[in-house]
């Protein structure tokens, strides 16, 4: 789990839940959680760009959305997995 407090907003950090790594994103269009692994290069998107709600692969500059994780633009053709979460007692859950 993640205190809210320790992410602020335009920030994202990387989380293990049951055995995935996820991105946790407080972006300035909300709170979101998608799939660490970028869906072409298998890389991890923590070092990536995020902002107007999209998180950019370092690696080849895959764009995805944060609420949806469909692939905006090339090389990736194929979403990243998105989660559900939410703020409870100034704690972040997420459903995996």
């Amino acid at each position: 789990m993640l205190e809210a407090a320790e992410l602020p907003e335009a920030q994202k950090k990387a989380i293990e839940v049951s055995g995935k790594s996820v991105l946790i994103c407080h972006a300035p269009q909300g709170w979101f959680a998608v799939s660490n692994i970028c869906s072409h290069a298998n890389e991890k998107l923590e070092c990536g760009r995020m902002k107007h709600g999209i998180i950019v692969c370092p690696v080849h500059g895959a764009r995805f959305k944060l609420e949806t994780g469909e692939a905006m633009s090339a090389p990736a053709s194929k979403p990243i997995e998105t989660f559900e979460l939410r703020i409870v007692d100034g704690w972040v859950e997420v459903r995996v």
